[in-house]
């Protein structure tokens, strides 16, 4: 019984022994093939796809405008022409509906206009704020006039500073000149030495200096002029904005 039941089983691999070297073996060149054609459909796809992808893409994202010319006609383009700038104009997508509107480009008159406007604008800005700079600061009419008493004789004692100094200078240059008289250039005699080098620096830094200083007190002048006339409209303007 043992020897029986191995018989089939031996029977069955012999078969499939028997089996196996009778079928044919498949060739490897075509399977090769088979799968490089495979592999290269698998890259080619997603490329085309990508291709498609960015031309579509490409349609969605081109610009179509549409404008009513000077004329009342209609007009359809991806470009603006030059004369047709000013004109304002729809951006419509691919299936022709408007999606924003632009402005048209302005013209020098308007540019102008709005450059006026800006300033305009711009001064009413200032004005406010310095208003309520002018309100927050001063409580009357006599706050803003002492202010200005006192910057005014603050900038009346540089002058008269200024003036007393001057004053010596001049007094030193006539002196220096008379002395430097004694000497060329300033002598016109043959027989005149030329002038010490030290007496001619003193000279010429004296008179630098009295340039100097006369140019200093214009300044402090003008600016005191100006000073009082900024208190004079701060008063005026106060007034204004307090009222009676």
């Amino acid at each position: 019984m043992g020897s029986g039941m191995q018989s089939p089983g031996y029977g069955f691999a012999g078969q499939a022994v028997a089996h196996s070297r009778s079928a044919r073996p498949v060739p490897a060149a075509p399977l090769l093939l088979a799968g490089l054609l495979v592999l290269l459909s698998a890259v080619a796809m997603p490329a085309e796809a990508a291709k498609k992808k960015a031309s579509t893409n490409n349609t969605s994202s081109a610009k179509v405008y549409r404008w009513v010319d000077a004329k009342g006609v209609v007009h359809y383009s991806d470009q603006i022409p030059v004369d047709q700038a000013p004109a304002d104009r729809q951006v419509l997508n691919q299936y022709g509906v408007p999606i924003r509107s632009e402005q048209g480009a302005m013209s020098q008159a308007e540019l102008d206009a709005e450059k006026r406007a800006a300033a305009e604008r711009e001064a009413a800005r200032t004005a406010a704020e310095r208003d309520a700079v002018l309100l927050s600061t001063y409580l009357s009419v006599d706050e803003i006039e002492a202010l200005r008493n006192r910057r005014m004789e603050l900038m009346q004692g540089q002058i008269s500073l200024t003036e007393n100094y001057l004053l010596s200078l001049n007094e030193k240059r006539e002196k220096l000149q008379k002395e430097a008289s004694a000497f060329k250039p300033y002598n016109q005699d043959p027989e005149a030495e030329p002038i010490d080098a030290a007496l001619a620096q003193e000279l010429s830094d004296t008179l630098d200096s009295i340039s100097l200083y006369e140019k200093t007190l214009l300044d402090t002048r003008i600016r005191q002029q100006r000073l009082a006339g900024e208190f004079e409209a701060a008063i005026a303007r106060f007034k204004e904005l307090k009222g009676p």
